[in-house]
């Protein structure tokens, strides 16, 4: 069974960096994450998903590609509908991605901040945090109802 405890610390952490929001996709099966906690603002998640966004954003796309980390601004030449560009006006304008995988599971995150860039010292606490929250919400025979429960509750208390 997850430690909720660690798993909601670790989310604090994050989400003090991530001042602009977040989302992790947690153990991703084909395309659909097996669970998902999302802090970035409501009206641009709504846009996101009006637009269908998830399909040619250049973060989604590298995280299914590669694992490790990359600030958002590494990755504006491959962002043909300007997604992050149109991101920076609700707030987002500096991020990272970053990409975990272990026991054939795929995880991944992006964080972001309105007023400079992630530091390098920062992406390794997001790293870091990410591939911990990774391990924690490893289930190995799926996860079970309860456990799915907390979790769900646990984000939705986060939400924005």
């Amino acid at each position: 069974m997850a430690d909720i405890g660690k798993i909601k610390t670790l989310l604090e952490s994050v989400e003090k960096l991530a001042v602009s929001g977040s989302a992790i996709a947690f153990h991703i099966k084909l395309t659909s994450p097996e669970l998902m906690f999302q802090t970035y603002p409501k009206a641009w998640t709504d846009i996101y998903s009006e637009k269908g966004f998830v399909m040619v954003d250049p973060i989604v796309r590298w995280g299914f590609t590669e694992t490790g980390s990359i600030r958002w601004s590494e990755l504006s030449e491959q962002d043909e509908q300007n997604i992050l560009m149109q991101s920076a006006t609700y707030g987002m304008t500096y991020g990272v991605a970053i990409a975990v995988e272990s026991d054939n599971s795929r995880s991944m995150a992006g964080y972001s901040r309105p007023d400079r860039e992630y530091t390098d010292a920062e992406i390794s606490q997001l790293t870091q945090c990410t591939q911990s929250l990774h391990e924690l919400t490893t289930a190995h025979d799926g996860m079970d109802a309860e456990l799915r429960e907390e979790l769900l509750t646990l984000a939705s208390n986060l939400a924005r």
